[in-house]
């Protein structure tokens, strides 16, 4: 794995292999991670990372939040509650030396809370494929206030993804396993 673009582009980033199911660690790939970011970057949608302040849940390696952060995004934080992701976060925020546009929780992203500070403009969603985290955390999110209104939300799935209420489906992909939904916040 490495950073794709930006200012740390080609830095590689700690890896996990082929994953650690036990972990329910599965890195989006590069390819996958520049497929989505040509998409988001010169779709119809502007430019959501320059400036943004960025929400990764599930973040796994960080991998999707510090492609943000080298493509010019303000701040990232990352929220996960597996002890070895949250282990290869802190040692691939320390290779980007990102220590200051950063911020990790150990929570889970389906039981956020209220949100604290201003909210996020972009957000990546990456749960275990399949077993309904995705639709969970997202409602959290938009519950507890973590997510701005006009937020552009990038969500990977291994299946079908249902928006909830107050969120617009815009665009969806396909790489192998993955779909990859492009969604909106209603402003």
């Amino acid at each position: 794995m490495r950073i794709i673009a930006g200012e740390h582009r080609g830095l590689a980033l700690a890896s996990v292999g082929k994953g650690d199911p036990g972990a329910h660690l599965r890195p989006t790939t590069d390819r996958v991670r520049e497929s989505l970011f040509n998409l988001i970057l010169n779709g119809p949608y502007g430019d959501p990372v320059t400036d943004a302040r960025v929400l990764d849940l599930f973040a796994g390696t960080g991998a999707l939040g510090l492609e943000a952060l080298s493509r010019g995004a303000a701040h990232v934080t990352f929220v996960e509650d597996g002890g070895k992701a949250r282990a290869l976060i802190r040692e691939n925020v320390s290779r980007c030396k990102a220590e200051g546009a950063t911020k990790l929780f150990r929570r889970d992203a389906t039981r956020l809370g209220e949100g604290r500070g201003a909210p996020f403009d972009l957000v990546f969603l990456d749960p275990p494929y399949g077993k309904g985290l995705g639709e969970r955390a997202l409602a959290s999110a938009l519950a507890g206030g973590w997510i701005a209104p006009g937020a552009l939300i990038v969500w990977e799935e291994g299946g079908e993804i249902v928006p909830p209420e107050g969120v617009e489906l815009l665009d969806t992909r396909r790489y192998g396993d993955s779909l990859v939904a492009i969604l909106c916040r209603a402003a």
